[in-house]
């Protein structure tokens, strides 16, 4: 399966420091999938307009069914992944955003800042995961069962 998986940084997309949200969510996607998985990896500023082009590319072009994306879901003035996506989708998908603050909240309490939202755009599922690797580990496993779901319904429209 062709999975999309952008880290949103202006640090990492620069250089400053090594992204280590995106290997996460390879390391832990790969544990839990199945099936042999096929990354297409994008590391790119906290820029609006660049994180649309980007799950657009992957979505319409590459023909990704899954996109993850990491970093950007809390309120400072550079996180803008949530508005990117909401601009792209067709159809959101609250509750993944709903899970991933449930999981993390009796760790995190301050986990419920997170805006982290999911949803559809063509044939292919978006979800917005925290840019800390620990919340990608904690968030991404219980969100599969909800995955696989989504994957065999946008294969079947």
């Amino acid at each position: 399966m062709k999975v999309g998986r952008i880290t949103c940084s202006d640090r990492a997309s620069a250089g400053v420091y090594q992204d280590a949200g995106g290997p996460e969510i390879e390391r832990v996607f790969s544990s839990i999938w199945s099936g042999p998985v096929e990354f297409t990896a994008k590391i790119i500023p906290d820029d609006v307009e660049g994180i649309k082009a980007a799950l657009i590319e992957l979505s319409d072009k590459v023909g990704c069914p899954l996109i993850i994306t990491t970093g950007g879901t809390g309120f400072a003035k550079r996180d803008v992944t949530v508005e990117a996506t909401l601009a792209v989708l067709e159809k959101e998908l609250p509750g993944f955003g709903e899970i991933m603050r449930a999981q993390s909240f009796a760790v995190a309490p301050t986990s419920i800042l997170s805006r982290a939202t999911a949803g559809i755009r063509g044939r292919s599922l978006i979800i917005n995961l925290p840019g800390n690797p620990k919340a990608i580990a904690q968030c991404l496993p219980p969100l599969l069962p909800a995955i696989r779901e989504a994957l065999r319904h946008l294969e079947e429209s």
